[in-house]
């Protein structure tokens, strides 16, 4: 369990460094970044606290404090990837009705050069 601890603290620990590193550069914006700092922060306290993991087996009913562990980073993470489908979902609309109104702008460009009137 001590080994899975300290591997956790150090994957935790890169993911912090990476998400803060990618904000300077500006590879990743900082609305988006937030959520990914919390899901490390999370992770980094309970790599170093031995106490809430058990406390969360407990809990949840589970006899190894180190299945409660993989159970909450597959929730966090499985809610990191909903908010990002989300928002990806979002940016693709946005997208199509982007193209829908540039299509219209041009259109009446087009109309505007052949010297017809539009409707």
């Amino acid at each position: 369990m001590d080994r899975l601890l300290n591997v956790l603290t150090l994957v935790s620990g890169l993911l912090l460094l990476l998400v803060l590193v990618s904000v300077r550069r500006a590879h990743i914006r900082v609305e988006y970044s937030v959520s990914w700092l919390l899901a490390a922060a999370v992770l980094l306290l309970l790599s170093r606290s031995r106490g809430m993991l058990e406390i969360a087996a407990h809990k949840l009913g589970l006899a190894d404090p180190s299945l409660a562990l993989l159970l909450v980073v597959g929730c966090l993470f499985l809610l990191m990837f909903y908010r990002l489908s989300v928002i990806i979902s979002k940016l693709r609309d946005d997208n199509i009705a982007l193209a829908q109104r540039l299509a219209i702008v041009e259109y009446h460009l087009q109309e505007l050069r052949d010297g017809q009137p539009h409707a």
